[in-house]
């Protein structure tokens, strides 16, 4: 894992972020999401400096899953490093509004 991947999930674990279970690493089809709330259908990427080189394909990705019911939030690493109480306030408000599976 990354730094950030390392932070957010040390957020994510246990059920802390309003009792929402996360898992590490979980497929979707042929793609593999950083974090995923399986019950609310949300997928959480982080994104580092080689994705500025790779928009189209994590366009694709984010499509594909999003085509499979998932809603795909992408926060880059900066934000988790430098902002983690925006980037989790924002998984919060997206955990309201998704629906339960």
């Amino acid at each position: 894992m990354s730094d950030a991947e390392r932070k957010l999930w040390h957020a994510l674990r246990y059920k802390q972020l309003n009792g929402h279970r996360f898992r590490r690493q979980h497929p979707i089809g042929r793609y593999i999401a950083d974090f995923a709330c399986i019950e609310q259908k949300l997928v959480i990427e982080l994104d580092g400096g080689q994705h500025q080189e790779q928009t189209g394909y994590d366009e694709f990705r984010s499509d594909f899953m999003a085509t499979q019911g998932w809603q795909v939030l992408r926060f880059w690493n900066n934000d988790v490093l430098n902002n983690l109480e925006g980037v989790l306030t924002r998984i919060t408000e997206s955990l309201k509004l998704a629906p339960p599976s």
